[in-house]
């Protein structure tokens, strides 16, 4: 059958394809739209499985609290140039899959791609398979983190390369939660506090002051304590509520929190950041 411009352009503006790569899918489909979109869908699967061994570091990193305040999502879209990145189709997919990361909370990152992309039929990992074959560049939703506290603030970088979320256990202004949002972007914790750091690592932080005191020819029966010692300045360095406040050195994030309210605190943070 003839295939005509219009019908060219009509695929071109379901799929957001290419014309010449619509009409050679519109011919070998023989004019059936529903077996073209299929046949550009798997160009873009073989397209993905080309560049899968590529490196995709740049995207966007976008953090969204749900409409209760209660709980927040994070998401990471990756490509592999901050042309793409910056590419106003790009960010709507990525704010599309964060919507539905807010309202259907799914339990993790597969089950977030298993999830219907809205307005088509297809999941979102197939959408993405989509836009590999449109982009031609290696496209993956490499990450999916979920807060839910009282009170969740979320916090993204100019730029779209950071965002941090934050739980508290109460209500609490918008100045403090952004203060808190902005320590946890800026200082990188590792944990809310020391009883949150895992046992391997308090254990390998020891293990690591023990042998410097040896190192540095301190006697065998002191490097424990002098290690204990080391491990209680790397909480305060790396452990959030511990950390000396960004805005006033003279007070700890757990202190700054009680010039708000006494009983104010962190419950859980999520943090990430493109390399």
């Amino acid at each position: 059958m003839s295939i005509t411009a219009a019908d060219v352009n009509k695929l071109r503006t379901i799929t957001g394809a290419g014309m010449m790569d619509c009409k050679k899918a519109l011919t070998e489909a023989e004019g059936d739209f529903d077996k073209a979109i299929e046949i550009l869908r798997k160009k873009g699967q073989k397209v993905a499985a080309n560049r899968s061994d590529r490196d995709a570091n740049e995207g966007l990193v976008i953090a969204r609290p749900a409409a209760n305040g209660a709980r927040g999502a994070l998401i990471v879209l990756n490509c592999e140039t901050d042309f793409v990145a910056k590419n106003a189709d790009f960010g709507q997919v990525a704010n599309t899959i964060l919507d539905q990361a807010l309202e259907k909370n799914p339990a993790s990152l597969e089950e977030l791609k298993a999830l219907n992309y809205p307005g088509t039929s297809l999941t979102i990992g197939d959408k993405i398979t989509e836009e590999i074959g449109k982009i031609g560049e290696k496209i993956d939703l490499s990450y999916y983190g979920v807060v839910s506290a009282p009170r969740v603030y979320c916090y993204n970088h100019p730029g779209n390369k950071l965002a941090a979320m934050v739980g508290f256990n109460k209500e609490t202004n918008d100045e403090v939660s952004k203060d808190v949002a902005m320590q946890v972007a800026a200082m990188a914790p590792v944990a809310v506090d020391e009883s949150s750091v895992p046992e391997d690592i308090k254990q390998k932080e020891i293990e690591i002051g023990k042998e410097l005191a040896i190192n540095e020819g301190k006697p065998a029966d002191m490097a424990e304590k002098i290690a204990l010692g080391r491990l209680n300045k790397w909480f305060k360095e790396t452990t959030l509520l511990n950390q000396e406040f960004i805005k006033d050195s003279k007070l700890t994030v757990s202190q700054y929190l009680k010039t708000s309210d006494k009983d104010l605190t962190v419950t859980e943070f999520v943090r990430f950041a493109l390399n």
